[in-house]
């Protein structure tokens, strides 16, 4: 009984925060494998804990615990986030809770099977409150990283970068250990804590719901519409008909006629995948993936397509991928979605898998 009072608050937890994933954007695979990375991380801290224990006095390790915890549970985090296996904010948290969810489930067996006769009650605690300290501060963290990544991006494409977007992500990063610090250090009766943390991680949870849908949905609208204005252009050859159309028209002098062409083609590619990825997202939220599966002759066609746009991506020199640089560039979200729907073309396909 001990033992399913220590793990399945936790498990609901990581359960409710998953359902909340209307684009699909992190499978159960996915989700599985933060969960053991978070219990590595547990272990990991577990093993350190053992060596600062003799150097630090309990103060100090009030302090100190849960800063380090912190650093060890961001590590898987920060590699989906430089992956750009996260790149909204919901599958940031989705993520950082279940980092957060497997660190607390080992730390609870921990203190389950190394306390003195704990109780049901303390138990309970630690998996209704406790758990949602480890959840709530690894998805902080994790958001956090996936905004420093998407600025990092920005300045790559040669994009503005919000001083806002910058400050938001240096408070995220700082607030978690802070939060779990003063968690630690501050100790309230029981019940007023949890309410407290309830809140705090709940309000996190519902604010980034309906900032993230807003934003998936603008990424998605605003984008589609000018890449399929800009598709329709090159198709009937009149480029005069879109900002981005008159932007390739402007360099049509600088490079060889063969160039240009396959500059042009290039751009083809990229803009008809980048709508099939992002078509492909709007059917998984619409729930109909199962209603509308991928024709084998659909997914040849695409898989042959990205072929085609990797080889013409490393035939066009360096100057020439930079001066289209603007218009054929790949936000995080579009790659994850390229990606996502590369994984599902190679799936049951009998297509061999690109690089």
């Amino acid at each position: 009984m001990l033992f399913v009072a220590a793990i399945l608050p936790v498990v609901i937890y990581i359960f409710i925060v998953y359902k909340i994933d209307n684009f699909s954007l992190i499978s159960v695979k996915n989700l599985f494998m933060q969960v053991l990375c978070g219990m590595v991380a547990a272990l990991v801290c577990f093993g350190l804990f053992q060596l600062t224990g003799s150097i630090l006095s309990e103060n100090k390790s009030e302090f100190f615990n849960p800063v380090l915890e912190e650093i060890i549970k961001a590590f898987p985090l920060l590699w989906l986030a430089t992956r750009k296996k996260i790149v909204f904010f919901i599958d940031s948290v989705i993520c950082g809770a279940a980092v957060g969810g497997g660190f607390s489930i080992l730390e609870n067996l921990f203190y389950l099977l190394l306390g003195d006769g704990m109780s049901i009650g303390t138990i309970l605690f630690r998996g209704l409150e406790v758990a949602l300290i480890h959840m709530g501060c690894s998805a902080v963290i994790a958001a956090g990283l996936m905004l420093a990544v998407r600025i990092i991006e920005r300045s790559h494409s040669r994009l503005s970068i919000k001083k806002s977007d910058i400050g938001m992500s240096i408070f995220l990063l700082l607030e978690a250990p802070v939060l779990h610090v003063f968690h630690n250090t501050f100790l309230l009766n029981p019940f007023l804590q949890f309410i407290f943390v309830f809140g705090t991680m709940g309000g996190l949870l519902v604010w980034t719901y309906y900032y993230d849908v807003d934003m998936i949905h603008r990424w998605i609208d605003k984008g589609l519409d000018k890449q399929l204005a800009l598709l329709d252009s090159i198709k009937s050859g009149q480029l005069d008909n879109t900002q981005t159309g008159i932007f390739l028209e402007s360099i049509k002098e600088i490079f060889p006629p063969e160039d240009f062409f396959d500059i042009i083609c290039y751009v083809q590619l990229h803009v008809e995948l980048s709508v099939a990825a992002k078509s492909r997202v709007m059917i998984r939220e619409s729930g109909l993936v199962k209603d509308l599966p991928l024709t084998k002759e659909n997914k040849a066609l695409i898989l042959s397509q990205y072929e085609e746009y990797k080889l013409l991506e490393q035939r066009l020199g360096k100057a020439a991928r930079m001066t289209v640089a603007p218009i054929v560039k790949y936000y995080p979200a579009d790659f994850k979605a390229l990606e996502d729907l590369r994984t599902e073309c190679q799936m049951s396909s009998d297509y061999p898998e690109l690089g």
